[in-house]
């Protein structure tokens, strides 16, 4: 048995009017059945409150992502920090005649550098996983 209805009439946009054709079409199931479920749903007291929930879980999941990349970024600046210290106070300045051969060496080991840190990230090792650090 069916539950008493009233009939209504409504002026929709043609535009509005083929996405609920598709939509109905789509899903298998009259207009009306469409029309219905969206007022109930749109009128539904708890509507504002399932929206403020699926927001607020999807803005916890950016926050935490946030964090992690902080946390990388963190590393990143600390690592490259600690390596330019030691390079400043460690290497002594060159003397004119061993500019050239230095530069040359430079290029090279410029390469063998730009090589292994390719092949470090196409292996998936991170230095966050080398120093224990937590960050899933």
């Amino acid at each position: 048995m069916t539950a008493t209805r009233e009939k209504s009439s409504f002026r929709l946009p043609p535009d509005l009017v083929r996405q609920l054709d598709g939509f109905a079409r789509a899903k298998k199931v009259s207009r009306t059945a469409v029309v219905e479920a969206a007022l109930a749903s749109y009128l539904s007291p708890d509507g504002a409150d399932r929206l403020e929930a699926a927001v607020s879980r999807r803005l916890d999941r950016v926050t935490r992502q946030v964090e992690r990349l902080a946390l990388h970024v963190d590393l990143s600046n600390e690592a490259l920090s600690l390596f330019v210290r030691s390079w400043l106070s460690n290497t002594a300045p060159l003397p004119e005649s061993a500019v050239k051969a230095a530069q040359a060496m430079g290029a090279e080991r410029w390469e063998r550098f730009v090589s292994t840190l390719y092949d470090r990230m196409e292996s998936g090792v991170r230095l966050a996983q080398e120093v224990g650090l937590d960050v899933g």
